[in-house]
């Protein structure tokens, strides 16, 4: 199996893949992010890295039978308050994923991407000629992130106009706590609100955390005391971000924690991947 990976990241595909059990011939990576691209190859030093999507090419590549996307979300994101959708700058990237995954016509897909606004959510549909499975990490993680997953994996159901909808189950949920994940210290919450790509950031000014993590909720902050005292806090570690995204524990060891947080943050939860992927043994 030839699988060509889009916006690859860090490459959480290729964990999942591994994690379930699943062989490939050939991992296809494209990615332009320096540090993303060093720990993939340090982890994966087989990937074929590709570089810029826009210069990729089909007729350049052996059969693909499994093409895994995450196009950049953020002119689709509520955190955008312009949410210029597939008109802005990056979320227009989808086109250049699109353009690949008509030329390569591949078995299996999975495009993954933000809950937006429902015109950009019906049109991406009729484009990918399915509705997506939403699915939120907290069922297999202490994260709160609340995706979109266009795939034609898995079971589907067809609606009176025949057409297709994504009817993969929900994941178990593993009912996991922010405190399970913790390698140290306390935390308020149930769950760590979604992984950013500054979330891990070393930030000396306390005021300024504890200003985010009470007015806009953007950030979540850890007690190192049990009382809960605002005297002594921090953000996240690399171990506790990579356990947030369900990546193996020291994945991204080879790079500070402002960088790893950028990778993490951008990444997949690799369970949610990993769920949505072994549905492939019941139909392959």
């Amino acid at each position: 199996m030839n699988v060509l990976s889009l916006f690859d990241g860090m490459s959480c595909g290729q964990i999942a893949l591994n994690r379930l059990g699943i062989k490939y011939d050939n991992y296809f990576a494209s990615e332009i992010k320096k540090h993303a691209i060093e720990v993939t190859q340090d982890n994966f030093p087989n990937t074929i890295q590709l570089g810029d999507i826009k210069k990729i090419k089909a007729k350049d590549l052996p059969r693909i039978d499994l093409i895994l996307a995450g196009s950049p979300c953020q002119d689709f994101s509520r955190g955008n308050k312009d949410r210029d959708g597939l008109k802005g700058q990056k979320s227009s990237l989808f086109y250049e994923f699109y353009r690949l995954f008509k030329e390569c016509n591949p078995k299996h897909y999975i495009l993954e991407n933000v809950i937006m606004p429902d015109a950009d959510y019906e049109y991406l549909s009729r484009l990918m000629e399915t509705y997506p499975v939403r699915i939120n990490s907290s069922k297999v993680s202490a994260q709160l992130r609340d995706r979109l997953y266009w795939t034609n994996i898995g079971e589907e159901y067809r609606d009176l106009f025949n057409f297709r909808y994504s009817n993969i189950p929900q994941p178990i949920d593993k009912q996991q706590s922010l405190q399970d994940i913790l390698t140290s210290g306390y935390t308020d919450k149930q769950k760590s609100r979604c992984l950013l790509t500054n979330t891990g950031a070393v930030r000396t000014n306390k005021e300024s955390l504890l200003h985010r993590y009470k007015t806009t909720g953007m950030i979540t902050i850890v007690f190192e005391k049990e009382d809960l005292s605002m005297e002594s806090i921090r953000t996240f570690n690399k171990i506790e971000m990579e356990r947030l995204q369900t990546v193996p524990e020291n994945y991204t060891k080879i790079l500070d924690v402002n960088k790893a947080s950028d990778v993490l943050g951008d990444g997949w939860t690799v369970d949610v991947i990993c769920h949505i992927l072994s549905k492939l043994f019941y139909f392959d």
